[in-house]
Parts: structure tokens; sequence; C-alpha cells
């Protein structure tokens, strides 16, 4: 009785794994299909994706690892995000990924708790997202001024807002429907 349990354990760790590297992977695939044209990318904020479904389907701890790595590593890879935003995005990628899986974990699995979780973490990792970029300034010697994070954080990302809030719940919820990685059971 006690393998069985230590066989399912080690299934579900290892699906858990292989759908964190998927995500990993789709954060630095999906910005190719809006890369030729940045204005776009941003609007859209690709890499976001992935990490909102990592959280949804790993869990915080994996989400939040996937979410600081992935913009760094693009960064490494491909020199976008340029440097310092990619730092501010990695911690703001964290952000999403540990608020969206923390949440989703703690409230019941119905479909308004989706956006509950997906609307906080978007909340959450675009106000830490400010305060990174706001220490980032202050080290360069320049400044960040409440226009700008209203701009980057609100204005400016309107498309991906609704993007996300469109199109996340609804993959999470048909991955989990489909019984692909029952996450929380």
């Amino acid at each position: 009785m006690e393998r069985t349990a230590s066989n399912a354990r080690a299934k579900r760790q290892s699906q858990r794994l292989t759908c964190a590297a998927v995500c990993l992977a789709l954060c630095l695939a999906l910005p190719f299909l809006t890369g030729q044209i940045p204005q776009i990318g941003q609007a859209l904020s690709p890499m976001h994706i992935p990490v909102f479904l990592c959280g949804f389907l790993c869990g915080a701890p994996d989400a939040a690892l996937i979410g600081f790595v992935a913009p760094l590593l693009r960064n490494a890879l491909f020199a976008m995000p340029a440097m310092p935003g990619a730092i501010a995005m990695a911690f703001e990628l964290a952000t999403y990924g540990f608020v969206t899986g923390f949440l989703y974990k703690k409230l019941p699995k119905k479909t308004p708790f989706l956006y509950a979780a997906l609307l906080s973490a978007m909340v959450a990792g675009r106000l830490v997202w400010g305060a990174a970029r706001f220490v980032l300034a202050g080290l360069n010697g320049s400044s960040f001024p409440f226009s700008a994070f209203l701009a980057g954080a609100v204005t400016n990302a309107v498309p991906g807002i609704i993007l996300h809030i469109v199109l996340v719940p609804a993959v999470a919820a048909a991955l989990h429907r489909a019984g692909f990685l029952a996450y929380g059971d």
C-alpha cells in the first residue's frame, strides 16, 4: 500500500515537472509570435500566459520559479526582454505564478475562483513590477514616476489584460475538465 502511494506521488511530481517545463518552453517560444511587431508583443504580454497556467496547473512554487527564470533565460538566449526590464519582469512573473498557484490551491475549484485567483495575481504582479522598476531606476540614478507605472501597468497593458482574462481561465478549466494534471486533488 505504501509503495502504491509512493508511485502515485512520483507520478504526480513527474507530471508537474513536465508541465512546468512545457510552460517554460512556451514562455520562450510565444513571444516569437508577436516579436516582429514589438508594440503588439508588449501589449499582449505572451510570456505571462504560460506563467498563469503554470500557477493553476503546477502550483505556487513551480510557477514562481518558472516566472522568475523565464524572462532572464529569454534575455540570455535572445536578448529580449532587454535589461533591466527583464529583472523587473522576473519579479512580476514570479509573483503572477506564486499568487495564482497559492490562491487556486486555497479557493474552491470553480470557474469564478479561477478569475479571482487570476485577477488577484494580475494586481499583485503589476504592483511588484512597479516596485522593482522603481528600485532599479534608483540604482541606475534615474527615476520611475507614477505616470510611468500607470502607463506600463495599466494603460498600455489593457489588450494583454483582456487577453489574459479571456484566455487563461478558459484554458485552465478545459485542461482540468480533460483530466490533465489534477492539481489540488
